[in-house]
């Protein structure tokens, strides 16, 4: 490995269909087309690309010398290979491509990867994929950008120009400052979007190019690789093979593994602790015809991807740390334990309940959820299970009565109990989508309830006797009223504005129907249970519904800013009949 450094981490990020894989497929499919098969190295979950296969790509555009020794891109889809990989407390990978569809630009997966690059201080690089889709574009296959761009149509340029400026744009209100990559001097400073075309292989050249130069400005001192002593990785995935149980599919960081060696592994209880049985690696392309798919090897050095058959791995956990234990099984125990713990999250308090495929995915989400200020109760990795939705169902805070599950499936027994139970399930592999849809819920919920408690309380209701309109003196009186505010309804107890009750409304008649409400404006015939027209209320008078104290008290302090002007008036003038005894009625 020439000068001790380990090949650099690249993860390829992006919103689905805007052409992660098929740039990874490219780079592979251009690099063994270019080479004869076998010098691209298949790992498990990754592809290396040696530095002699990025010179011949590049041509005459690679310049410098470089002693990074090639690159290793990780093959796991989106951005979950970057959640899951975790090293150190910060993120596996050294370098970032996040590939944009030009034509569409930003979408919520795109904002989200940026989100985790931004937080893991990652540098990284903008590919804006499907350049061969602008109109009037010429495609000039495998060729450099910067040496097909002069070629195009000052129409085809232009199109693309503003395209890239729209991502620009994005990237400016995310924070960070940049620019087509061959205007860009210090990529320190500046992000390069690099225009590519994953069909076509255009671009693809200029893309490794910036890659190893960036490895070089940002990571050389970085890689410093140590070939030899206990290796340390982080598991991206736990896998059932057949003929060997389960396995964990490893990105291995730092050291060396070899077979026989002691490992510790996270998982939901006490770590695993368990010796190396395989080392396994995909076969080249060469040996397709082998019937086995993994050929074993004694020994694997950093950075590469790597299967892992052991016994006792059902537990493990993606995301985890995996390390190599000689004299010191407790204290790497140990390390692993708390750096689960840390992420999995049990109060006593009220909150949601949420659960997530990997430790890295588990933290994004509890990161997320906690800059919306919403309260978490549990957080845990895994499947949404029976016990998960009886727990969620003793909440009593019915907006709580919730589960989020990121990357998760709903087990059959879970299905079975969230049937006809008031628990709220959302599902989502964005989460950002998940959050919003939860937020979305919660303010229809809020709604909901105002409207119910609306429905429930007496309003403030005020009305006016008209003149030479008294049918009927007493027993009950009846008289034609004009609503002033608020709403009148049956059965409700009538009030002067001296704050006497004198009756109760006994019947509402429009144009001889019999109404059981009636609104602002309308003039009706009313019977009142009570008083008599010439003594207790007489032609003229104003009038007010009755309305509780509590009732009173949530339409002035919760219902007021929803009001009508009319129904405010209404409630303050009744307010205020109330107030002259006791200063602090309703309050």
């Amino acid at each position: 490995m020439g000068e001790n450094l380990r090949t650099p981490i690249v993860c390829v990020m992006g919103h689905v269909d805007h052409g992660k894989t098929s740039l990874l497929d490219k780079i592979r499919g251009t690099t063994i087309a270019e080479g004869e098969a076998g010098r691209i190295t298949q790992h498990i979950g990754a592809t290396e690309v040696p530095l002699d296969v990025v010179k011949h790509v590049c041509g005459p555009i690679f310049k410098g010398d470089t002693k990074v020794p090639g690159l290793l891109f990780i093959d796991t889809p989106g951005h979950r290979a970057f959640t899951t990989l975790r090293a150190r407390g910060g993120a596996l990978a050294d370098l970032a491509i996040l590939v944009v569809d030009v034509n569409e630009g930003f979408q919520p997966q795109t904002i989200e990867a940026v989100e985790i690059l931004k937080r893991f201080k990652t540098p990284f690089i903008v590919a804006g994929n499907k350049i061969d889709r602008v109109p009037g574009w010429s495609p000039q296959t495998g060729k450099p950008f910067i040496l097909s761009f002069p070629e195009q149509t000052g129409f085809a340029q232009t199109g693309l120009d503003e395209k890239i400026y729209v991502l620009i744009g994005k990237l400016y209100e995310m924070g960070f400052s940049s620019d087509r990559y061959d205007r860009v001097r210090d990529f320190q400073r500046n992000i390069g979007v690099v225009p590519v075309s994953a069909k076509t292989g255009e671009g693809i050249p200029d893309l490794l190019m910036i890659l190893m130069g960036l490895a070089k400005k940002f990571l050389e001192k970085d890689l410093e690789y140590r070939a030899t002593g206990p290796g340390t990785g982080t598991v991206l995935e736990v896998k059932e093979e057949v003929g060997l149980g389960t396995t964990l599919d490893v990105i291995l960081y730092d050291g060396e593994l070899k077979v026989g060696d002691t490992i510790v592994v996270g998982s939901r209880g006490a770590p695993i602790v368990t010796k190396i049985r395989a080392l396994l690696k995909p076969r080249p392309l060469s040996e397709i015809r082998s019937e086995e798919k993994f050929k074993q090897v004694k020994k694997v050095v950093a950075a590469s991807g790597i299967k892992i058959a052991a016994p006792s791995l059902e537990g493990a956990l993606a995301g985890s740390q995996i390390r190599v234990a000689t004299d010191n099984i407790q204290e790497i125990s140990d390390v692993i334990r708390s750096e689960i713990d840390a992420v999995r999250i049990e109060t006593e308090s009220n909150g949601i309940l949420i659960k997530s495929d990997t430790i890295g995915s588990l933290e994004a989400l509890v990161n997320e959820l906690k800059k919306e200020n919403i309260a978490i109760h549990r957080a845990d990795i895994g499947d949404i299970s029976k016990r998960d939705v009886a727990e969620v169902k003793t909440i009593k805070d019915p907006l709580f009565s919730v589960i989020l599950g990121f990357e998760v499936d709903v087990l059959p027994d879970a299905k079975e109990e969230l049937m006809g139970s008031d628990v709220k399930l959302f599902n989502n592999n964005v989460i950002y989508r998940l959050i919003e849809d939860y937020k979305t819920w919660v303010t229809e919920q809020k709604q909901l309830n105002e409207k119910k408690r609306y429905e429930t309380i007496i309003k403030p209701g005020r009305f006016i006797i008209m003149p030479d309109c008294t049918f009927r003196q007493s027993k009950p009186a009846v008289v034609g009223v004009r609503i002033l505010g608020g709403l009148i309804k049956t059965n409700l107890e009538v009030m002067k504005d001296d704050g006497s009750i004198v009756g109760l409304i006994k019947g509402i008649q429009e144009n001889n129907e019999n109404i059981s409400e009636v609104g602002v404006g309308k003039e009706v015939a009313m019977a009142i249970d009570g008083p008599t027209v010439g003594r207790q209320i007489k032609e003229g008078d104003t009038l007010y519904i009755d309305i509780p104290e509590k009732h009173a008290k949530i339409a002035e302090q919760e219902l007021f800013a929803s009001m009508k002007v009319e129904d405010k008036e209404t409630l303050m003038a009744f307010m205020v009949i109330k107030r002259k005894g006791n200063p602090f009625w309703g309050k």
